[in-house]
């Protein structure tokens, strides 16, 4: 009988054949088990990690819409002028608006089937957005937490605040504003840590795996580059305020440290540019700071023109030709001050007005913008000369300090900061003063528009308004022409019937008082006091009524005209004009003085005992019937000249020196020869006896 096959044999076996049966692993059912369990797990971590980021996400910005829709709108109603709003919020409706979009898209994503691809590609999407307007917030974030303590201790200011939270959101339970302001500044950092636990529950596997792992450093990276840009601004803010430091203030600040620091920066500077060492080049920057000065320096301009524009119509509308009382013919003047009371009190001062508002201010607002960044460019300079130093020094030595490496730290962010923030403050800053020119412009059309219909209005109702233009113009020119001829008529009739001038007699002692005058000063200089002069301040003359004076000065000191200075035949000093009358020579006065007419080619010396505006002195000529004396006193102080005593007679060799000049004559006394003032002589009378008295007067300051 033969044997069976094998898989017959086997066939009503309950067990394998030895060789088809798999050898036994113990545990092995449990192992697979826990694989499944982990992979669901996982599964559910990951989508619990979605839904989380879906949540907070939606929770987020519902209590952002809060804080804008409700409590910020709450305030603004109050209308608090303590409450400075927009440095409490900064740019949260951009953070909203952002906000909003993402979350919409990303509702969409998780619907999708490939849920983890779509959520790494929205915040790829959306990383330049979220960086743009969240590292603004962060950055602003410090200064609106030092409003909130402010706010804390006005008690007024914080009922309100109290108030509108327990009105507008009280299921929050906030109790200040500093709970909705801090949300936006730890959702940002927060969308790194929602990316990570996700990819933490995802599967290195999976092919949506590397997207979340870019989306995660994407949002890393957002991080870092928030807290870069929120450094750079706290030394820029630290850098860029403007003090006004008393001196006191200033030296108190001087050290060694301080003194050794400017002049390294110094010797830096003048070795720059004494090309002793190289200066670090940067042609980027270089353009933008030369765009930025230039339009500093245009709208600095124009501010003080608009100024002075501004300045110039407010006097211009001081005159008021409408409230004036003329007394000519009814109808054109009527039409004149209705014509002029319409430009004056309506049409001038609103475009005054609305010129003030819409150009000048925003010229000063931006003009205050302009200090920051150009105390920031000043402050990048002297840490540009800090950091080559320590480059230098680094490059020698291998190593810095933390102070030195601090330095070179804070060159670099002022440095960033101006590369990446001044392109888009000049563009901003170039906008805001096109479209200041351009309402500059438009309120000059209108202003000139509103002008001719009001001039075009009053004119339609003159007599020759519809004259052609040539007969119009003729007939002005025939006007001002027999106009003049009247004009000149009456000044002819009026010299004809003016009284002539008045001539007092004078005493013997007032007539040489008159002539040493006329020695000094010119004809057309003497006055007459027409009433007693009680001088009652310093440097004022007591004089009596009928007293001649010579005018050396048509105002004092300080720019008033009406006290004169005057030369009373010895002192001099201030007299009111208004006392004084001009005094004419008569016919018998003018032959016993004759006088030799300056020299205006010769060259002139200037003294100390001369007024500056005082007309050249006379030279007497010595002739036969005549008598030059020395007038005052005069030392000599070089061998060319020589010693003279008041009354002492002088023999005139020469009427000017070897220069030509009038101002020395060259004269002997007593046998000796040399030059003296010729201020100093006076020529008297034939008549009057030698060795005369002279006046009370006190003498000119000698020469120095």
């Amino acid at each position: 009988m033969q044997k069976p096959p094998a898989d017959m044999a086997s066939s009503g076996s309950d067990e394998p054949p030895a060789s088809e049966t798999e050898p036994e692993i113990p545990g092995a059912e449990c192992s697979i088990y826990e694989e499944v369990i982990w992979l669901d797990k996982t599964e559910q971590n990951q989508r619990l990690a979605v839904e989380e980021l879906i949540k907070t996400e939606a929770s987020y910005v519902h209590t952002i819409q809060l804080c804008v829709s409700d409590i910020r709108a709450h305030l603004q109603q109050k209308q608090l002028p303590d409450l400075d709003l927009e440095g409490l919020f900064s740019n949260i409706d951009d953070v909203l608006h952002v906000s909003r979009r993402f979350l919409k898209r990303l509702e969409a994503a998780v619907s999708h089937t490939e849920q983890l691809n779509q959520i790494s590609a929205l915040f790829q999407e959306f990383k330049e957005k979220m960086e743009s307007v969240y590292k603004v917030y962060c950055a602003s974030y410090e200064q609106a937490l030092l409003l909130v303590e402010s706010y804390r201790k006005d008690p007024r200011l914080q009922q309100e605040i109290l108030d509108t939270l327990n009105t507008m959101v009280p299921h929050t339970g906030a109790s200040d504003l500093s709970f909705f302001l801090v949300m936006p500044v730890q959702r940002v950092t927060k969308y790194a840590l929602l990316l990570q636990k996700i990819l933490e529950n995802t599967s290195p596997s999976d092919g949506a795996y590397p997207a979340l792992q870019s989306a995660t450093n994407a949002m890393l990276e957002v991080s870092a580059n928030i807290n870069e840009y929120k450094r750079r601004k706290e030394v820029a803010f630290k850098y860029n305020k403007a003090e006004q430091l008393t001196l006191r203030e200033r030296l108190a600040r001087l050290n060694t440290h301080s003194i050794a620091k400017k002049t390294t920066r110094l010797s830096r500077l003048f070795m720059h540019e004494a090309g002793i060492v190289p200066k670090t080049e940067d042609k980027e920057y270089d353009d933008l700071e030369e765009k930025f000065q230039c339009l500093a320096s245009g709208v600095t301009m124009l501010k003080e023109n608009m100024g002075s524009y501004l300045n110039n119509l407010a006097v211009f509308l001081i005159s008021k030709p409408h409230e004036c009382e003329l007394e000519i013919e009814e109808g054109a003047v009527q039409q004149y001050r209705r014509l002029a009371g319409n430009l004056h009190l309506t049409i001038f001062p609103e475009f005054r007005r609305r010129l003030n508002r819409v150009v000048y201010q925003p010229l000063c607002s931006l003009t205050d913008a302009l200090k920051g960044p150009q105390q920031l460019i000043k402050k990048r300079l002297d840490k540009l000369l800090d950091y080559e130093e320590i480059q230098e020094r680094k490059s020698e030595t291998g190593s810095v300090t933390y102070d030195e490496e601090a330095a070179m730290n804070t060159y670099l962010a002022i440095n960033a900061l101006l590369m990446s923030e001044l392109p888009r403050f000049n563009q901003v800053a170039l906008q805001l003063l096109g479209q200041i020119l351009n309402s500059l412009v438009a309120l000059q059309r209108e202003w000139a528009k509103k002008v001719l219909e009001e001039t075009t209005r009053e004119l339609a109702q003159l007599p020759h308004s519809h004259l052609p233009l040539p007969t119009f113009w003729k007939m002005v020119e025939d006007t001002l022409r027999q106009s003049g001829t009247q004009l000149h008529a009456f000044c002819q009739k009026f010299e004809t019937v003016m009284p002539s001038p008045l001539v007092q007699s004078l005493s013997p002692a007032e007539e040489r008082r008159v002539l040493s005058l006329v020695s000094k000063h010119s004809p057309d200089k003497l006055y007459q006091v027409i009433s007693n002069i009680s001088g009652s301040k310093d440097l004022d003359l007591t004089l009596q009524r009928g007293q001649i004076v010579a005018l050396l000065h048509g105002m004092d000191t300080k720019g008033n005209t009406n006290r004169w200075l005057v030369d009373a035949g010895g002192p001099r000093g201030y007299v009111p004009a208004g006392k004084l009358q001009p005094y004419h020579l008569d016919q018998s006065q003018k032959p016993r003085m004759q006088m030799l007419a300056p020299d205006d080619r010769a060259e002139r010396r200037r003294h100390s005992y001369t007024f500056p505006e005082a007309p050249r002195p006379p030279v007497p000529i010595v002739t036969p019937a005549s008598q030059v004396v020395a007038g005052f006193s005069f030392a000599a102080r070089s061998p060319q000249e020589v010693s003279l005593q008041a009354g002492q007679p002088v023999a005139v060799l020469e009427p000017h020196d070897k220069k030509g000049s009038k101002d020395w004559s060259l004269v002997e006394v007593n046998g000796q020869r040399g030059y003296v003032p010729s201020s100093y002589l006076v020529m008297v009378p034939p008549w009057e006896p030698l060795g005369w008295s002279l006046p009370a007067w006190s003498p000119p300051t000698q020469q120095t």
